[in-house]
């Protein structure tokens, strides 16, 4: 029983150290983003309105 409460204080030790290196943001990393992130991105609402930059393009079209 000891030893499987270790290996699971191993475990969580891991993860914190994960979350503290993606909460520094590195900045942008390069390349297709992980798998879980991608799905935790679906679950966040849509954004909705015009896309930035966009209003400025409408005047120069004119």
């Amino acid at each position: 029983m000891i030893e499987e409460l270790r290996s699971e204080l191993t475990q969580v030790n891991q993860a914190i150290i994960g979350l503290e290196q993606l909460a520094q943001g590195q900045g942008k990393g390069r390349g297709r983003p992980p798998a879980w992130m991608k799905e935790a991105e679906a679950d966040a609402p849509k954004k909705r309105g015009r896309p930035p930059g966009k209003k400025n393009q409408d005047k120069l079209e004119r």
